[in-house]
């Protein structure tokens, strides 16, 4: 099977961007640690400072199902309830 890349973008409401920010860094090293992670880089817009993105290259889409459901994963989405105003996910493979 193709690795699988994903690009999840997330957009903090304005008053809550620190909250948001903290609470996806504590994704980067559990989410690393993962079987099937190859990247999992967080990156912040650097003129809208509320729109954060990660980029992950995962060996499969079974174990990215996997990590959807990781404790850390459910823990980030309790905390931040409330706190994001938009959320898009993109699955995508290489083409060439």
């Amino acid at each position: 099977m193709a690795k699988l890349t994903i690009v999840a973008n997330i957009k903090a409401n304005p008053d809550k961007i620190e909250l948001v920010r903290s609470e996806l860094l504590k994704l980067i090293d559990l989410t690393r640690a993962e079987n099937g992670c190859i990247d999992y880089d967080l990156h912040q817009d650097n003129d809208n400072p509320t729109h954060f993105m990660f980029y992950e290259n995962w060996e499969s889409r079974d174990l990215w199902q996997v990590h959807m459901n990781a404790p850390h994963l459910v823990a980030y989405m309790e905390a931040t309830e409330g706190a994001v105003a938009e959320f898009t996910l993109n699955e995508m493979t290489i083409t060439n």
